[in-house]
């Protein structure tokens, strides 16, 4: 069965092709079809996630899997949240991470908790969407750290990590303890349901 998960991130579409892969499932991405773009003007990550689901399979009759992601900081009521990829108005990782910064100006350790949020839905034109969520839990650096991963990673501490940034874990350290590896687990649970449905 084939499944469309609304990205041209390669990286996303990779973890996805690896946990969804035993179960009879072929990951494709926006390189392999024509979507037209998505306003995400959705107040959540899982109203999102559903808009960018239900406009992949309208365009293509193809079950189809998206997902929203960003960071909520506890000092600062939530933010940047939905707006995580704009928080300095523009899609500029290094930007967001500096105005980040620059907002968590003079807070202290104790109050820097934040932790990071996915929402994945998942529709095929049969009944209601489907979504799973997953979080991750820490606190925002003083400075950026480590070079892997992307968007805030270098300034998230994750709890249980030995004080690494997401940014200094190995690839497997990330989708074992993420907020997407863990939305996608129990994303692949519900395909699997599905593929026993179909009789797959």
């Amino acid at each position: 069965m084939k499944l469309l998960f609304a990205t041209r991130n390669r990286g996303k579409l990779r973890e996805l092709a690896q946990l969804i892969a035993p179960h009879g499932w072929t990951a494709l991405s926006l390189d392999d079809a024509t979507v037209p773009p998505v306003d995400e003007d959705a107040d959540t990550f899982a109203g999102n996630a559903e808009k960018k689901a239900r406009a992949a399979f309208a365009a293509t009759g193809i079950p189809s899997l998206a997902d929203d992601s960003g960071l909520e900081v506890d000092a600062l009521d939530g933010a940047p949240g939905v707006r995580s990829a704009r928080y300095s108005g523009d899609h500029d990782d290094a930007a967001n991470n500096a105005a980040l910064l620059a907002a968590l100006d003079g807070v202290p350790d104790a109050r820097r908790t934040a932790r990071f949020r996915c929402a994945l839905a998942f529709v095929d034109g049969a009944g209601p969407a489907r979504v799973a969520s997953g979080t991750c839990e820490g606190r925002i650096a003083h400075a950026p750290r480590g070079s892997g991963g992307f968007g805030y990673d270098p300034l998230f501490l994750v709890d249980g990590a030995g004080g690494r940034t997401m940014a200094e874990l190995a690839p497997d350290e990330k989708n074992a303890v993420s907020h997407r590896g863990r939305a996608l687990r129990a994303m692949v649970a519900e395909l699997r349901a599905i593929t026993e449905l179909h009789g797959a």
